[in-house]
């Protein structure tokens, strides 16, 4: 039998366990004060790219002034979830233990493995976190628990690891709680707020491919044997444009907003379903196109458009799982694929009947 850093006895796998105690790491501070520059960089998160740069260094860290009897969180290094957990134990005296998840959240860090256990011991060592503490307590957040596996880490460093609530806004009412969670904290809410929140991170890279769409309809729309003619794009292709943008609306947003209450369970669907509302609305509102050809291209092209951005939002949400996903993917991508070449030919057939041709 191996005696671990912490006094506890048992069969020791990982080298680490038998090693003697390490030093204590560098301890950080920090506080429970959400400043207006922590405002705006979670708005910026919510809407761009410096999601993937909002990050804290991983290691030991003080909230307020804890001793050995305090208690240790723990916590992606992606700067949105520090801050969440960090303002959601405001008053409490705590140490916060940050796993390198490589800037990462921490649900979709358990389930790369980032957020895991392999981690959480690396981290328990490095910060030499025996020395610091007199308790075996981790609390560690309910939606890290698939990338955890609580018995290891008892096994390989002593430490037994209670989850947490899903949000860190009841932490205190579960550590008051001694540690018990109600079954209104352990249930994962997604409500409206929760999706709409979310959906700029989808209208963005929709956004960048529509610039593209726009660009290309006008042109072909506009090309004719003697050059590109103003007109016909003007009178062809901003309409294909605005319905573009309509499918963006209908696919990222709308479809999120209305999730629970637009009928089947596949997002695809779902989506299809609003992006065929949206494009009924605009033949209602602008009455276009008298041509068959386009306006047969449009009832499969756009709402096809606005299912595939729907789709997209699945790894977003608490309703799907891996496989359904993959299920969605497969049935989907050759609909998408083969209603994109037809929209293309009917577009073709409608230039060519233009210039006389057909």
């Amino acid at each position: 039998m191996k005696t671990r850093p912490n006094g506890g006895e048992g069969s020791c796998c990982a080298p680490e366990c038998c090693q003697p105690k390490p030093a204590t790491a560098d301890v950080l501070k920090t506080d429970s004060v959400i400043t207006r520059a922590d405002r705006y960089r979670h708005f910026r998160c919510r809407v761009g790219s410096f999601r993937t740069k909002y990050m804290v260094k991983p290691g030991l860290y003080a909230l307020g002034n804890p001793g050995r009897d305090s208690d240790v969180f723990v916590s992606a290094n992606y700067g949105l979830s520090f801050d969440k957990l960090r303002a959601g134990i405001e008053g409490i005296d705590a140490w916060i233990l940050v796993l390198d998840t490589k800037g990462i959240n921490v649900w979709c860090a358990a389930g790369k493995g980032t957020f895991g256990t392999d981690e959480l011991v690396k981290k328990i060592f490095s910060t030499g976190l025996f020395n610091i503490v007199s308790h075996s307590r981790l609390i560690l957040p309910q939606l890290g628990g698939p990338g955890v596996a609580a018995h290891e880490v008892k096994r390989q460093t002593g430490f037994r690891v209670l989850y947490g609530p899903v949000k860190a806004a009841d932490l205190k009412a579960f550590v008051a709680d001694g540690y018990k969670a109600t079954p209104e904290m352990r249930r994962v809410g997604f409500g409206l707020v929760d999706r709409i929140v979310l959906t700029p991170m989808e209208i963005r890279p929709a956004l960048r491919i529509f610039a593209l769409f726009a660009m290309v309809v006008l042109v072909l729309t506009g090309a004719g044997p003697s050059g590109i003619s103003f007109s016909g794009a003007l009178n062809n292709g901003v309409p294909l444009v605005a319905l573009g943008l309509l499918s963006i609306i209908a696919g990222a947003f709308l479809t999120p907003m209305l999730l629970p209450w637009l009928p089947f369970r596949s997002f695809a669907l779902k989506g299809w379903l609003m992006g065929l509302a949206m494009v009924l609305f605009f033949d209602w509102f602008a009455g276009w196109p008298p041509n068959v050809y386009i306006s047969a291209a449009k009832y499969i092209f756009f709402p096809l458009a606005s299912s595939y951005i729907a789709l997209q939002f699945t790894g977003s949400t608490v309703y799907t799982g891996l496989s359904g996903v993959q299920k969605e993917l497969r049935y989907s991508l050759p609909i998408y694929i083969g209603g994109t070449l037809v929209s293309f030919i009917l577009l073709t057939a409608f230039k060519i009947k233009t210039w006389g041709l057909l």
